[in-house]
């Protein structure tokens, strides 16, 4: 697998790649992972429960974007030596290191199209990608997005054909045995996790939920906005917050807390704004645990709310759609115990896992020479 940011660095996308990798080990296959050295105290070589992961030096960085010059020769030496290369993308890298190895089928993980803000520098950086990713995409054996909604969506969409892509949802996990210890009252609590950036819409959750009229009612934001790629918006988002005391802003949580965490809220609010947000995992392992989900109309980000009817679909970057969101889900509660069910049958670990091992069976090349 070859991808910028991975372990212990936390995102939807390293996440996803972490579980999948795991997962495989755990079944017996070798796998190995190169990655930029995000944290530069990290070890360059190391094995996290099993898998093999390499670390490039990282000489510079712009915005989310890490420059790490050994990435891509790296990533081809290993590559080369590999049965299948898993790009998961997007990645500038990508199309140099799919023309590299000409000799080993890629299968590429689509996670999303690159959302940068307006600016001449951003525009020209968003091209790079997308024509970097578009040849890794033409070159790959088979392509793998989050769902068919979202890839027939993106401004890639023409490098996805239906003939060679496989719609595969990310791997969530299954956080039970948690215990309410961030709830505060009984009123209505609203839970967000993830990263405090841009591309969530976390200004237009706070002031959709500071018009819920319930003294009683909280919102709980969950996740890092100290260690952010590209920066995180804490203070906008605290500024939205104002003197409202019914909001928490909770910080990072880790492992260990988030069952608590999900047992603690009854209503999980997705509100991304722009296609940078392809699936949202987390929403997904709320509702896993009886937790309704409310999730902004965008492609893939919706899909879960379509499938399982577990939650409300709001128009993105519409605070009053998510404060009628709230109150219809505050007066007339989903059935929790169905949506879980429903949830936990379309949505598994292992359910993705034998996907990709299956996908990888399927392309992969028999080689004689040394794995890494």
């Amino acid at each position: 697998m070859a991808v910028n940011y991975y372990a212990p660095y936390i995102s939807g996308l390293t996440e996803a790649a972490r579980i999948v990798a795991e997962g495989l080990v755990a079944r017996g296959q070798t796998v190995l992972v190169v990655a930029g050295a995000h944290d530069p105290t990290l070890p360059r070589l190391e094995s996290i429960n099993g898998v093999q992961v390499v670390r490039t030096p990282v000489v510079a960085r712009i915005g989310k974007g890490l420059i790490s010059p050994s990435f891509v020769s790296t990533a081809i030496r290993y590559g080369r030596q590999a049965t299948v290369v898993n790009l998961h993308m997007p990645m500038i890298e990508s199309g140099v290191i799919a023309l590299a190895l000409r000799g080993t089928p890629i299968v590429a993980t689509y996670q999303c199209d690159i959302s940068l803000p307006s600016g001449l520098f951003n525009r020209l950086q968003t091209a790079v990608m997308d024509r970097s990713n578009s040849v890794a995409l033409n070159r790959s054996v088979a392509v793998v997005p989050s769902s068919d909604d979202y890839a027939e969506y993106s401004r890639l969409a023409a490098r996805m054909p239906a003939a060679k892509r496989t719609a595969i949802s990310p791997p969530t996990r299954l956080h039970e045995g948690g215990l309410p210890s961030f709830r505060s009252g009984t009123g209505l609590h609203v839970g967000f996790l993830g990263r405090l950036v841009e591309e969530k819409g976390l200004e237009y959750l706070v002031e959709g939920f500071k018009k819920v009229s319930d003294p009683d009612a909280r919102l709980l934001i969950a996740g890092d906005y100290t260690k952010v790629a590209g920066g995180s918006i804490v203070e906008r988002v605290r500024a939205e917050i104002g003197d409202d005391t019914r909001v928490r802003l909770l910080g990072f949580l880790s492992d260990d807390e988030l069952a608590d965490f999900y047992a603690s809220i009854d209503v999980f609010a997705l509100p991304s704004v722009n296609s940078f947000e392809a699936f949202g995992i987390v929403q997904v392992e709320a509702m896993k645990l009886g937790v309704a989900a409310i999730a902004s109309d965008l492609p893939g980000v919706k899909t879960p709310v379509e499938k399982t009817g577990f939650g409300l679909i709001v128009k993105r970057a519409d605070a009053s759609a998510i404060t009628r969101a709230l109150d219809s889900l505050n007066s007339a509660p989903l059935d929790n115990a169905a949506g879980s069910e429903r949830a936990n049958h379309e949505y598994s670990a292992e359910k993705t896992i034998t996907q990709y091992a299956l996908l990888f069976a399927s392309v992969g090349t028999p080689t004689e020479r040394n794995r890494p």
